[in-house]
């Protein structure tokens, strides 16, 4: 839709409103957002423009602006169809004009809405609407309804008698109640401030145990469920486990509608107390339910979409163990564990596939192959999948290199994910030649090399971070974690000239197409030597470059400032900065304390203010550096295998594979994550889990309870914390 001026500046203030921003931040960022910025872009090189706004600040107002030009077309479309039948007044076009929810336009335009032939719209045929009218009006006091209703009988249209009369102006009554805007918001939000969420378990599950049996006989007010509650009984009602229902405050509803129908004492008083509740009973409360169920699902939705948009942030953030020579392994018992080699930039030299677990005689050629590997390569980390049989193969391969005299980092890297990478079209383009089980090496190896650059090669779905992802709004889904990661990746940047085209399609501005045709550049004229040769590159241009260049890096290129954070549109600045203290870009870039001596308020003009230049000092204090934290691995216990291990006191060290609303899930080695109630998660009160821990964070936790037939372990950080240190 393309808006005018007004139009603009009218959806500007009701943004504003929404937010609760400053008007210039709002008005800018909409501004830069229309003329095609990014997010990334416009919250790291325009802070002066929008006042410092941070991502999530600059997606609120995009998420805004957009809800409402959605809103301003829907409004201009109902406005249409009211015209059209020549009903539009004034007063409804000023309200439905003033309306800033889609809900409201939608319940003013109900009485327009184009119908399929109803009860009322019989009636209307059978020539009732007057006595409706006569019934609505309230102004007799004296006789019967019947005599009123007497001169409308006509056999012929199949009004025998003057209750069918009655009945045919009722139905009439009823409709147009159900349609009054009003009376259907005060239901509205009664059911929502009062109503009860029930579920009830379906007559052929009652005498089963599933998974969803603490919700055979629930009661939840409907405003207070949680997102995983809902997600949880909406699924039970999917699988047809349970029937779910909402019970409404009918009294206090029904004296609402009657109030609002009723005016004054008359002879259809008591007509009017039954249409009322034929109104709420036939068609307002199916359809409110309907509305509350839904807005209930997209408020669940929301809520996981939240947690998966964490949890997968703190993954695609998690510490690299870096430019090292990495043996990956991925895990197997009768297929064999398939072992591949890559070097410091992630590029593939060899596999071999070893059979450490089916029987002794295959184990001596599994040690030799391994050794050889490592040693053919010089191997500086191993990096074991933790699938099916992942704690036997990095106990194999401890005891290898022990009895070898060798020592090496073991690493245990997560496989979700790895089998929908290995089938991928970008597998195939990057490996054509190699089964998938090698495909998956290679890919563990590089997580543990690099955990953001691999994993963007796989759908964030498959990533095993979320909660019920399959269950909620797969658009809205899609959209925020394709922005978590497209934040990721421009808060950490992107090498030019070793990235993949999966990685360099999240970089600002440039998308899967420019990504693959910046990656068939690189392969024809080799390695970038300045950011600004990417201009070379087919269709990339002046737009794409300056919302892109910031976050790639060159090392060792042409230019001191290509390998830090530091936008082309400063480089005269910094190139002065050094100029005035007398030293090269090289020795400035390279030297901490000539850059405290800049002196900041000298440089500050109308186009840079302090912010940008705060920033462009950091950057060049450590240009190049990589913002994530520390590399550090958990160390599992060499006898704890399998749940049948564990036993309750046990202290143990684990990896956070999942936070949910309730808890987190932990890695502790044996197959099965442990999960930590939110009540075991800190020796505080936590009312959010990512308060006290993070998705990818090594913590100590102690084992309360395992039960291998249920695969089910209970685990405490607040105990562990408490006492004792890992066994």
């Amino acid at each position: 839709m393309k808006l005018t001026d007004e139009q603009t500046r009218k959806l500007i203030s009701y943004t504003i409103e929404a937010t609760a921003l400053k008007p210039f931040q709002v008005e800018h960022t909409v501004e830069l957002l229309q003329e095609g910025a990014t997010v990334p872009f416009i919250a790291r090189y325009r802070k002066e423009h929008t006042g410092e706004l941070d991502e999530v600040q600059i997606r609120m107002i995009e998420e805004q602006f957009i809800y409402f030009c959605e809103l301003e077309e829907r409004k201009i479309t109902v406005l249409k169809s009211i015209a059209e039948q020549g009903k539009l007044t004034p007063e409804l076009q000023e309200r439905i004009e003033a309306s800033r929810q889609k809900t409201e336009i939608e319940d003013l335009y109900l009485p327009y809405k184009p119908k399929r032939r109803t009860k009322a719209t019989i009636a209307r045929e059978r020539g009732l609407e007057t006595l409706a009218d006569i019934i609505a009006a309230q102004e007799l006091t004296t006789g019967t309804p019947e005599d009123a209703a007497f001169p409308f009988i006509d056999p012929d249209k199949e009004v025998p008698d003057a209750a069918a009369a009655l009945d045919g102006a009722g139905h009439i009554l009823a409709e147009r109640l159900s349609d009054n805007a009003d009376a259907r918001a005060m239901v509205r939000r009664l059911t929502y401030e009062q109503g009860v969420m029930t579920s009830r378990v379906a007559a052929d599950y009652k005498e089963q145990v599933t998974k969803f049996e603490m919700y055979y006989d629930f009661q939840e007010p409907l405003k207070a469920i949680p997102s995983h509650r809902m997600l949880a009984m909406r699924r039970g009602e999917k699988e047809e486990v349970l029937y779910l229902s909402i019970t409404a405050p009918v009294e206090q509803v029904l004296a609402g509608l009657k109030s609002r129908l009723i005016l004054r004492h008359s002879i259809f008083t008591p007509l009017l107390e039954r249409v009322a509740e034929d109104a709420y009973k036939r068609l307002i409360a199916p359809s409110i339910e309907v509305e509350l169920r839904l807005e209930s699902k997209e408020r669940a939705d929301e809520a996981a979409i939240q947690i998966f948009a964490r949890n997968l942030r703190e993954l695609l953030l998690a510490p690299p163990a870096g430019g090292k020579r990495v043996l990956g392994i991925d895990p197997g018992f009768r297929t064999g564990s398939k072992l591949a080699a890559v070097d410091a930039t992630g590029r593939f030299l060899e596999h071999v596939t070893v059979y450490p677990h089916i029987g002794e005689a295959r184990i001596p050629q599994a040690r030799q192959d391994l050794l050889r590997l490592i040693e053919t390569h010089a191997i500086e980390m191993v990096a074991v999948g933790n699938g099916t049989a992942g704690r036997e193969m990095e106990i194999f391969v401890k005891e290898t290199l022990a009895g070898a005299g060798r020592q090496l980092p073991v690493v245990s890297v997560s496989e979700a994910g790895a089998s929908i990478y290995s089938a991928s079209d970008i597998a195939r383009e990057e490996f054509p030649e190699l089964d998938l089980t090698v495909r998956g090496a290679i890919s563990i190896a590089r997580r543990l090399q690099d955990p953001l650059g691999e994993l963007v090669k796989v759908d964030p779905k498959s990533i095993g971070v979320g909660q019920y992802q399959h269950d909620v709004n797969q658009g809205m889904l899609k959209k925020s974690l394709d922005g978590v990661v497209e934040s990721c990746v421009n808060y950490v940047g992107v090498d030019l000239n070793t990235a993949s085209w999966a990685l360099l399609a999240y970089v600002s501005g440039v998308g899967p197409s420019l990504a693959k045709a910046i990656a068939r550049y690189r392969d024809e004229n080799g390695s970038f030597a300045a950011r600004k040769a990417l201009l070379k590159v087919p269709r990339f241009g002046a737009k794409a470059f300056e919302q892109a260049a910031g976050f790639l890096r060159i090392r060792g290129g042409k230019h001191p400032l290509d390998n830090s954070a530091v936008h082309p549109e400063r480089y005269a600045l910094v190139e002065a900065m050094a100029a005035d203290l007398g030293v090269s870009l090289v020795q400035l870039t390279a030297d901490p304390a000539l850059v405290a001596r800049i002196d900041l308020k000298r440089y500050v003009s109308v186009s840079v203010g302090l912010p940008t230049l705060t920033d462009i000092i950091e950057e060049l204090k450590k240009p190049g550096r990589d913002p994530r934290s520390q590399f550090q691995t958990a160390s599992f216990r060499d006898d704890i295998r399998e749940i049948g291990d564990l036993k309750e006191g046990m202290i143990l060290q684990g990896v956070v594979t999942n936070v949910t609303a309730f808890g987190a899930f932990v890695d502790i080695g044996v197959h099965q994550d442990g999960l930590v109630h939110i009540s075991h998660l800190a020796n505080r009160y936590v009312k959010d889990p990512n308060d006290a821990v993070k998705a990818g964070q090594v913590v100590k936790v102690k084992v309360l309870s395992a039960d291998p037939q249920r695969k089910r372990i209970a685990l405490s950080v607040k105990e562990a914390e408490q006492g004792g240190k890992p066994a």
